[in-house]
């Protein structure tokens, strides 16, 4: 943590009970920074605001399916509603699917979760961000990107779908979304800001995935020195959002070697725009933001 650390700030967290994202969160408020987590899973989320009580700051629980355009539209409004600054905002959320599922608005989950939720999510709480600035957008992605290429006639896995793929997929869509938003917002005072977390064995992320993949990850997490634990993890997602050194960064794609490159199909700036414009339209909003 930063010894910079304005303790009035707001940190919206997605994806924040459990994992890196918990962890992430105990650590923001035990100094003394209000978190609003969203996640799926009330228990979880309550009882992380039970483990909150003795901490400095709050930590505020948010149940939503990401899933849903509406149910990201609401949540948006609420959080708009009960903070008058958002300093942060970090896209922690995904999932993996198994098989090929299409959500309530007709979208494939996984690019829908792990993309096009933090498309709409930014794009519905960017004037609260620019009203706080200096703010920061942070998104969680994967190295994992690197094996994944556009298909922008088949964005959504329509025909020969694969779970590993489409996470893959949805990873590079991510860092294509990240360094667009950077350019977009150069001349703000709102930095977005990317990281690979590492092979995290013990994360929940692959719940949905097939029984095999599964399987191989919960044998890689007993096998010493294998994978990021999830506190390393968790240090990166809180560099990017509290560490003065990436204050008037943006555009970065940060792993545990530091700042690095990712892939030239990540890199290539006509394809973060042919993506930004398909987002905007399958979530209904004008591209022509921020």
């Amino acid at each position: 943590m930063s010894d910079s650390i304005d303790t009035n700030k707001v940190v919206v967290l997605t994806g924040g009970t459990s994992g890196i994202g918990r962890i992430a969160a105990v650590e923001l408020a035990s100094e003394g920074i209000t978190v609003a987590v969203i996640g799926r899973n009330e228990h979880r989320g309550r009882s992380l605001q039970e483990e909150a009580t003795s901490l400095a700051g709050d930590i505020d629980f948010y149940q939503a399916d990401l899933s849903s355009q509406a149910t990201v539209r609401t949540l948006a409004a609420d959080l708009c509603d009960d903070y008058s600054r958002i300093d942060v905002l970090v896209h922690n959320a995904g999932l993996s699917a198994n098989s090929r599922t299409e959500t309530e608005d007709g979208l494939e989950l996984t690019f829908a979760v792990n993309h096009l939720a933090p498309y709409l999510l930014t794009h519905e709480l960017l004037d609260r961000l620019r009203e706080s600035s200096p703010a920061r957008i942070v998104v969680t992605a994967s190295d994992i990107h690197r094996r994944a290429t556009f298909d922008f006639d088949d964005l959504q896995f329509t025909n020969d779908y694969d779970g590993l793929q489409a996470y893959s997929h949805s990873k590079l869509a991510n860092i294509a979304f990240t360094r667009e938003l950077a350019s977009r917002l150069s001349d703000t005072e709102v930095t977005a800001n990317c990281f690979h977390p590492g092979f995290v064995p013990s994360t929940n992320l692959f719940r949905d995935a097939p029984f095999w993949t599964r399987f191989l990850i919960r044998g890689a997490a007993i096998i010493p020195g294998v994978g990021t634990t999830q506190q390393e993890g968790a240090r990166r997602l809180l560099r990017l959002a509290t560490d003065s050194t990436f204050a008037e960064q943006s555009g970065v794609y940060l792993t545990g070697n530091g700042i690095e490159t990712p892939s030239a199909e990540a890199s290539k700036r006509e394809h973060a725009e042919s993506l930004w414009e398909i987002s905007a339209e399958l979530v209904g909003v004008d591209s022509d933001w921020p």
